[in-house]
């Protein structure tokens, strides 16, 4: 047993009947820098289509039938701020996952077998193993944690931070809007409902009841998914090697050097914005085991 450094790669299951490449399409050679990555899945792009369209709904029913007809401009601008600020985060984190390719660019030729993607560095013979294969992206990915039909993307090492700022902030406008749904009802109760909305009384209560319904499922599905997500990260351990429950064969690294190794270095605010890359050159090697 020795360490030898390197980039962050798996345990390669060196069984024969996983050696299978006519099972396993090669991946593309990855495009000039700009190129635009978007997966051709029918089920994935209506799912994206659906997460803005529930988006843009609630940012409907939060200004049109609480905020602007709302007396209190105080708490209609502040509200309307904040809620109009997390949407936007939430929407274009959505189309950093969705439109980044999640394998980085690779520096040498790499081979598919079967379910292994293994990286042959040229001049030498040593193969180092990668993550996973995807059969709708169609091509094995690095760090792959799962497929997600709603960024229709694969989430891999190069747009996981995307995909933790999408379930985080579409987290925070749920929480906000349910908090609001929670106002105006209150508000409505002690007044006239014919004067808390622009809209009848039966049509803003179905408005309401609506938002209040998917900001509850998509608070707690979002939260989950983030939890699950900073776990993920903090723990080195991609989603598929945790359901596979394999053993562990790669250097422990530190929580925080696991979170600058996806977020970027060094912590700075542009851990918390879509559109700051993650720079991972400065990132310490890590170490395999074989």
């Amino acid at each position: 047993m020795m360490l030898i450094p390197t980039h962050h790669f798996r345990n390669i299951e060196r069984k024969p009947e996983y050696l299978q490449p006519e099972k396993c399409v090669p991946p593309p050679y990855p495009g000039p820098v700009g190129t635009m990555w978007f997966i051709r899945d029918g089920c994935g792009i209506a799912c994206a289509i659906v997460t803005w369209f529930l988006v843009l709904y609630a940012e409907f029913v939060v200004l049109f039938v609480m905020l602007i007809p709302s007396r209190d401009y105080v708490y209609s601008i502040i509200n309307g701020i904040v809620f109009n600020l997390l949407a936007f985060l939430a929407l274009a984190s959505h189309c950093r996952a969705m439109l980044t390719d999640p394998e980085p660019a690779r520096k040498w030729p790499s081979l598919c077998l079967g379910e292994v993607h293994l990286f042959l560095k040229s001049w030498t013979s040593l193969f180092q193993a990668a993550a996973s294969a995807s059969c709708v992206c169609k091509r094995c990915i690095r760090k792959m944690d799962h497929h997600c039909p709603w960024v229709n993307n694969c989430v891999g090492e190069n747009n996981q931070k995307y995909f933790v700022l999408f379930t985080m902030y579409i987290a925070l406008i749920s929480l906000h809007a349910l908090i609001m749904v929670g106002f105006h009802f209150l508000h409505c109760f002690e007044e006239d409902w014919t004067k808390c909305s622009s809209f009848s009384p039966p049509t803003t209560v179905i408005l309401l009841i609506l938002l209040c319904f998917e900001g509850l499922l998509f608070l707690i599905f979002t939260s989950v998914m983030f939890g699950t997500q900073v776990h993920s990260i903090c723990t080195d351990e991609t989603g598929i090697e945790q359901l596979k429950k394999e053993e562990r064969r790669w250097a422990k690294k530190t929580k925080w050097m696991n979170m600058k190794a996806v977020f970027g270095h060094p912590f700075s605010l542009g851990w918390a914005s879509p559109f700051a890359t993650p720079d991972q050159g400065k990132a310490d090697p890590y170490q395999y085991v074989v």
